[in-house]
């Protein structure tokens, strides 16, 4: 029951979570680190109270190793919300990120030593040319929206290419933060909780250097035009009504995909991720009519086999069929 509780958790909070970012990103591109502040801020005070018991419980992994993912953290979520400002669509943003595999295997590689099978290579390689397709069809999209004059043309394809390259860094640094962490719980044991606590608490005051602009947008959020509250029946600024569902949503998104890895197992919980981000992605082309060529469906598919590939699904579900048929053999 709790597993699909957690499914449930995972689809109603991460799609509608990104249904409210893009709502709050087309009337404001740049408001990204309000956006980011504020998810921050709320994990942070419920952790607080029902995590760390108002500070009372010391952590079980080391407040300096929580200091080095914390930078790459905050760094990471940063970067990703604010390409958001720089000319890339929500459908390329989740596309792109999507990708995370093909940083994962890059680092393993180099860092770890890793090595892999020629299926999960070509799986990466599939991943590759469908972010490339969905990317190259993306550019030539921004230059020909941007056709009112040469000089229009050209810098915004400049801002898009600032935009993939906030992209590529934030994919590859999260992957650096996904060895790190491994590192940590494979000495420390797995405290996931503890970890969500710290990643968003101990950032905070890194948003001191970002105030200006969140105060900026705070002001331009107070002049948006005011919303009744269904069922509350309370009037407020629409900006705030996105961005508190946006946060509220966020939260549901967490604590879904938390309860998952902690009652499935990996294989389910990337597949069940997998599936919700490619609801998502519907989700944005067709309730925001958001730009889709037939290549863009092409590489979204490339991704999402490739994704599909890399965990051996397939072969898994082979074996999990198979069981049944050896145990009745033996009797």
């Amino acid at each position: 029951m709790r597993p699909l509780f957690a499914v449930g958790l995972v689809f109603a909070g991460c799609c509608s979570n990104v249904i409210f970012l893009e709502l709050l990103v087309r009337k404001h591109p740049g408001c990204g680190n309000i956006v980011t502040f504020a998810q921050f801020l709320f994990i942070a005070v419920e952790g607080f109270f029902f995590e760390v018991s108002f500070g009372r419980k010391q952590p079980a992994i080391p407040i300096r190793y929580y200091a080095v993912m914390v930078t790459m953290f905050f760094t990471v979520s940063v970067v990703n919300n604010y390409a958001l400002n720089l000319n890339i669509a929500m459908p390329l943003h989740m596309i792109f990120r999507s990708g995370s595999l093909i940083a994962n295997m890059i680092l393993g590689i180099i860092i770890l030593k890793k090595r892999y099978s020629i299926f999960k290579y070509a799986s990466i390689a599939l991943v590759s040319v469908g972010i490339f397709i969905c990317t190259y069809m993306s550019a030539k999209q921004v230059t020909s929206q941007s056709s009112l004059s040469e000089n229009e043309g050209f810098q915004a394809f400049t801002w898009w290419l600032l935009g993939i390259g906030a992209l590529t860094f934030a994919l590859l640094m999260s992957a650096r933060m996904g060895i790190f962490q491994e590192t940590l719980y494979k000495q420390f044991g797995k405290h996931s909780k503890e970890a969500l606590f710290y990643n968003h608490a101990l950032p905070l005051p890194g948003f001191i250097f970002l105030a200006s602009d969140i105060y900026d947008h705070a002001a331009l959020f107070n002049k948006s035009e005011l919303y009744e509250v269904p069922v509350v029946g309370v009037a407020m600024p629409i900006m705030w009504f996105y961005l508190l569902m946006n946060v509220i949503t966020q939260y549901v998104c967490i604590r879904g995909v938390f309860i998952l890895t902690t009652e499935c197992t990996s294989l389910t919980v990337t597949l069940v991720v997998t599936l919700r981000k490619f609801v998502s992605l519907i989700i944005s082309i067709l309730y925001f009519q958001n730009p889709f060529t037939v290549w863009h469906w092409l590489g979204t598919l490339f991704v999402f086999i490739g994704t599909l590939m890399y965990t051996e699904v397939w072969n898994n579900l082979g074996i999990t069929r198979s069981q049944p048929q050896k145990e009745d053999k033996k009797n």
